[in-house]
């Protein structure tokens, strides 16, 4: 299975799965991750986990085609997407009728935020029609809230003049036919003190 996915983008593309590395060192995560990004393949495997490459730009690769593609499929079917995440674990929920949580982790600046608007629209786009206000309610208020957290809480460090110092966990609440039915977003201070060099403010 994991070969065919990367038969099905091309040697080119690079490796579409790190475990496909023939020698997993960091020059050669490196050199492959680089590849990808510069054919336009900002999401790459590692196994279950995707890595995403911030392209700093916008993308033809979120569109109703694109979901349409990703929609009840298994995760290698296709090439690495969000979509791909999104959908095992919003299977995987109503399979075995339990929670399923999706982290998002990286440096500032990385698209975790853009990561959480994709996979939102994602599910708003498999559910029920009724029900999708839930979700882009959801939605709109991680990001409004984020120029909220970033006007009190940021910093600067050696990497980000504007470096948020909050962790979010953002829950969406399903009924037992796998419809959205609300949520909620909690934000957290990660740390009072952050950076050298640059002026910050005290955690709220």
């Amino acid at each position: 299975m994991l070969y065919g996915m990367a038969e099905l983008e091309g040697l080119e593309f690079g490796k579409s799965d790190f475990v496909l590395l023939d020698e997993v060192t960091m020059e050669q995560f490196m050199e492959n991750l680089k590849l990808r990004f510069e054919k336009g393949r900002i999401y790459t495997y590692i196994g279950e986990v995707v890595v995403s490459v911030n392209p700093y730009r916008q993308m033809d690769i979120y569109g109703k085609d694109t979901i349409d593609a990703y929609r009840g499929r298994e995760l290698y079917e296709n090439p690495p997407h969000l979509y791909a995440v999104s959908d095992a674990a919003y299977k995987a929920m109503k399979r075995r009728a339990k929670d399923t949580c999706i982290v998002i982790s990286g440096e500032s600046g990385a698209g975790k935020t853009e990561a959480s608007k994709y996979i939102m629209q994602y599910i708003a786009a498999i559910t029920n029609p009724n029900q999708r206000v839930e979700v882009e309610s959801v939605k709109n208020v991680l990001l409004k809230s984020n120029c909220v957290l970033e006007a009190f809480g940021n910093a600067k460090t050696n990497r980000n003049d504007n470096s948020s110092r909050f962790g979010k966990y953002m829950d969406i609440n399903f009924n037992f036919n796998g419809d959205p039915t609300g949520g909620n977003i909690n934000n957290y201070l990660l740390e009072k003190v952050r950076g050298r060099g640059g002026r910050m403010m005290e955690g709220l």
